[in-house]
């Protein structure tokens, strides 16, 4: 049974897939959880207490996701860049459907999401740093290679091993490189320009695109007890065969030039 603090992060979420976080009232995210006014407050503090963390939350999982789409593309047998090509297509499909998550990414906050905390003590607060949270989804990433480590005596996956000590550095320098250049289709969507879309700054003055309903949420973006991972980052039909693909060359190259 999910506790108190569980309970409001999900309702917190629910109305902000609703509505914009400056409609979003206390009094209803208790309620839908099922609890008072009074433990909300002292759960979270404010309003403000409340969205920080759930911005923390969500990214959080974003950076989970991350790892778990490295180990996943191991399972098919991915070599090194192609984990990384899955970690940007997690990135980007996360970023196109989470608002909160292209908010934190971009560093562009708007009225439909709530802000990050203004002093973070652990990694979800990374989200009011973007070049901080660049850095995180590239550990994320590597650690994803290392948790698909076979037991001992087994064979390794088609795609390799996980990575050595002396291979870390260099392979840490192509995912941030890959990863930066993912990044780079966040902030200027392909499309975006000959579609006529809105820039980085919506019409509402909201986040831009990827947001222009207020309503657009990732598959399992937000798991309260963050034992399940991440969405599936197969089956979706999302236009990032460009932009993975590219990663996937510079990822390459970087590692065979090392």
């Amino acid at each position: 049974m999910p506790t108190a603090r569980e309970s409001l992060l999900r309702a917190a979420h629910a109305a902000l897939r609703a509505r914009p976080w400056t409609a979003v009232r206390m009094v209803d995210v208790a309620a839908s959880a099922g609890v008072s006014r009074q433990t909300l407050y002292n759960e979270f503090g404010s309003k403000e207490g409340l969205g920080a963390a759930l911005v923390g939350r969500l990214v959080d999982d974003f950076l989970d996701g991350a790892a778990h789409a490295v180990t996943e593309a191991v399972g098919r047998g991915a070599d090194p860049a192609g984990c990384c090509a899955a970690a940007a297509r997690w990135m980007l499909r996360t970023a196109r459907e989470e608002p909160v998550v292209r908010a934190a990414l971009t560093g562009c906050w708007g009225a439909r999401t709530p802000l990050p905390a203004a002093r973070p003590v652990r990694s979800p607060g990374a989200a009011g740093q973007p070049a901080l949270l660049a850095a995180l989804l590239r550990d994320r990433a590597v650690s994803g290679l290392e948790a698909a480590a076979p037991p001992p005596g087994a064979p390794p996956p088609a795609g390799g091993g996980p990575p050595g000590e002396a291979e870390r550095p260099g392979l840490e320098f192509a995912y941030e490189v890959g990863l930066r250049l993912a990044l780079s289709y966040v902030v200027a969507p392909l499309g975006a320009v000959r579609d006529g879309a809105d820039g980085p700054e919506g019409p509402d003055g909201g986040t831009g695109a990827g947001d222009a309903d207020g309503a657009a949420v990732a598959d399992g973006a937000f798991r309260g007890d963050g034992a399940d991972g991440a969405a599936a980052t197969e089956g979706a039909d999302v236009p990032d065969g460009e932009p993975c693909g590219r990663v996937d060359e510079t990822v390459r190259a970087l590692l065979g030039r090392r």
